[in-house]
């Protein structure tokens, strides 16, 4: 996530966590503890003058590959 998300927005800062281990038994966790719950800390300049909304439509954007292939839950925080 963090090497497709530095190409696609060009981040200032950028942290991905892992959550997946602290949903074990949620909807959506694969029973791995990994790859299912992830946060996102992101400052982009691209993000500039757009909306919450378009902020993070830039971010799941960026990671539909990840959506696709089982991310069940991105949290995104906008620093």
């Amino acid at each position: 996530m963090q090497d497709v998300l530095t190409r696609a927005l060009e981040p200032s800062q950028l942290e991905v966590i892992d959550e997946s281990g602290l949903h074990a038994g949620h909807a959506g966790a694969n029973g791995t503890g990994f790859g299912t719950h992830f946060r996102v800390r992101i400052s982009s300049p691209k993000f500039e003058g757009k909306s919450r909304v378009a902020r993070h439509r830039l971010v799941y954007d960026s990671l539909q590959s990840f959506i696709d292939s089982g991310a069940h839950a991105i949290a995104i925080e906008i620093l």
